[in-house]
């Protein structure tokens, strides 16, 4: 997993605007139900997610500000582009946090990891909408700073 990891933040310091940091998070699976009850909790500082109307949501990954750590799907494989995506997404949080860089609000972390989980895809002719059903109006909303 290390080399993976390190092979993500070298594409993520070319990429996006980012300084590359290889002091990896620590990586988890969790069940549907433990990521969405840290969602729900705010015992993490960034989750991807999907949301249908009046359904509770799907937690695609989770990052924990606090403990350094990425928590991934039971099953999740790193095999197609997609699954890779929701590293690249989490990791953009890893990255946000052990930078230290700051943001109006914590939604406003998700627009780059977003933004860099697309590109990311586009290499391999996929993309955000068709691979999880997120398009850019979503992701103005899930980074919008509410008060």
């Amino acid at each position: 997993m290390d080399a993976l990891l390190t092979a993500i933040v070298v594409w993520l310091s070319a990429n996006v605007p980012t300084s590359a940091n290889f002091n990896h998070p620590h990586i988890e699976f969790a069940s549907q139900a433990r990521m969405i009850e840290m969602r729900l909790h705010g015992t993490h500082s960034a989750a991807q997610s999907t949301v249908e109307v009046g359904q509770a949501p799907d937690v695609v990954a989770v990052y924990d500000d606090e403990r350094h750590t990425i928590f991934l799907p039971e099953g999740w494989t790193g095999t197609t582009a997609a699954e890779l995506s929701v590293l690249v997404h989490e990791m953009v949080h890893h990255l946000q946090n052990v930078n230290g860089q700051k943001f109006e609000c914590p939604a406003a972390r998700e627009k780059p990891a977003y933004l860099a989980q697309d590109q990311w895809l586009k290499q391999f002719g996929h993309n955000l909408e068709d691979d999880f059903s997120v398009d850019m109006f979503t992701i103005v909303i899930k980074s919008a700073c509410v008060f």
